[in-house]
């Protein structure tokens, strides 16, 4: 596998490889274009200069000698060729000491030779240090009525001075920290994403405490602090999926027991009338009970995957609150309990279904834990920007503690009292008013009552 740390490395040596041929090519190209004809330009200005003074200055064999061999010294190589094929060497000696055909042309014909100019195997500018006859610079001259021709180089030693030395270790030094420095910082960069994957594969076994301590201040610190968000996030997210799971087997479990049992009793012969009449009911309250649970769990499960099908419409608030209070005046009647209401005439855009669910199970609540003969009070406020519906029981109240959990799944603030719900009317209440891009606050006090108060902001309103 070709890991992140093995792929930056490959591709910043890459990189680098590519920037050195890059700015050689760039060098050899100034070279070819500037710095080769300077170079020509001026070797050959020293060798006429030194032809010059060959001829204008008589010397005996040995001063002739004497004063290419001081030549040589100051940095020089120098070859000297007569017409009969003769040479002598001053300085240091050629690695090929061979006169090219062109070089010829420098006696017979009296032209002056460039060696660089003729060389056509090497197109860099490594031709220019190569320490051969071939590249010199050569010019005629006539010493004692004599043609000779006077090839001369600098010698390549002497090109490399101090400041070359310095140069060199400079660009050295700058590579080797390069190297340095990508290696560095490759591994800073690839060893997060490593304690990153390891706690990916802690996540897949179900492990959401994975200690990923990464602090950075960059993206990849961004991506951690969202990594460990989102890791409380799974963790939190399992905890209510593990709590749901139980509460469902249990809310099931217990119904299911009762209808077996209570199905057993009847199968006995001598059942009197009476108690075969109580257990049939029984069995029919838990079957209703079974059957409302189930309904809720599927609404629930289609608001919270996005996939309910809502049918918005224009319809009228004030009518539908009217229809719901009538359909459960049975059990008003028959906990005493007395309902008033103050409905404004408003027409609402939303899911008709959705929020008369929303409606009878915050009237049912009402209804459920109200005290005997107590009362019911229902608003509907509308303006122009908001609609809020409230309702407003005489019953036993909820303790402050209690309130933030209201909303949660299969909590019962009478834990006792679990028969008479399935801990979910609350939870479904929330989710449709969300749905309607509006929000449902509580107010209660303890023997006194409580308020729920649902609100829809922004939604457009006719009267």
């Amino acid at each position: 596998m070709k890991t992140l740390y093995r792929q930056f490395i490959v591709a910043t040596l890459f990189i680098l490889a590519l920037s050195v041929l890059i700015g050689f090519t760039l060098a050899n190209i100034f070279y070819l274009t500037v710095t080769k004809k300077d170079a020509i330009e001026q070797n050959t200005g020293i060798a006429e200069e030194i032809v010059t003074t060959l001829n204008l200055v008589p010397h005996a064999n040995g001063d002739f000698d004497q004063y290419l061999h001081a030549v040589a010294d100051l940095g020089y190589q120098i070859a000297v060729f007569d017409s009969n094929g003769q040479k002598q060497f001053y300085g240091k000696p050629f690695d090929d000491g061979e006169l090219p055909k062109e070089a010829e042309r420098v006696i017979a014909n009296g032209e002056v030779y460039t060696g660089l100019d003729n060389v056509s195997s090497q197109i860099f500018m490594i031709a220019h240090f190569t320490n051969k006859l071939h590249n010199t610079v050569g010019v005629p001259f006539t010493y004692n009525e004599e043609r000779y021709g006077l090839f001369i180089r600098p010698d390549t030693e002497l090109v490399a001075t101090d400041i070359h030395s310095v140069l060199i270790g400079f660009v050295g030094a700058i590579g080797v920290v390069s190297i340095l420095g990508m290696l560095w910082m490759a591994r800073q960069l690839t060893r997060p994403i490593v304690q990153l994957t390891e706690a990916t594969k802690y996540i897949a076994r179900e492990n959401y405490s994975y200690p990923l301590e990464i602090q950075r201040n960059d993206e990849i610190g961004q991506l951690s602090e969202s990594f460990n968000l989102m890791q409380q996030q799974l963790k939190h997210n399992d905890m209510a999926r593990k709590s749901f799971i139980s509460n469902v087997s249990h809310d099931f479990q217990s119904p299911l027991m009762n209808i077996q049992g209570y199905a057993d009793l009847l199968k006995s012969p001598n059942l009197a009338d009476s108690d075969r009449l109580a257990y049939t009911s029984i069995i029919d309250q838990e079957a209703k009970r079974l059957s409302s649970l189930t309904r809720q769990l599927l609404l629930l499960t289609s608001l919270d995957q996005g996939v309910y099908p809502m049918k918005h419409k224009p319809f009228q608030l004030d009518e539908q609150l009217k229809a719901v209070v009538q359909k459960y005046r049975w059990r008003l009647d028959e906990k005493d309990l007395t309902i008033s209401y103050n409905l404004a005439p408003t027409t609402f855009h939303g899911d008709v279904e959705l929020l008369e669910n929303v409606w009878e199970n915050l009237l049912t609540n009402a209804i459920k834990y109200n005290k005997p003969g107590g009362s019911i009070e229902i608003s509907l406020r509308s303006t122009d920007a908001s609609v809020d519906v409230s309702f407003t029981d005489s019953g036993i109240g909820i303790t402050e503690e209690s309130i933030p959990q209201l909303f949660e799944r299969f909590y019962r603030v009478d834990a006792s009292r679990k028969k008479d719900g399935t801990g979910l009317g609350l939870s479904i209440v929330q989710q449709i008013a969300k749905l309607h891009h509006g929000e449902i606050a509580v107010e209660s006090v303890v023997g006194e009552g409580s308020m729920f108060t649902v609100h829809f902001p922004f939604v457009e309103v006719k009267r």
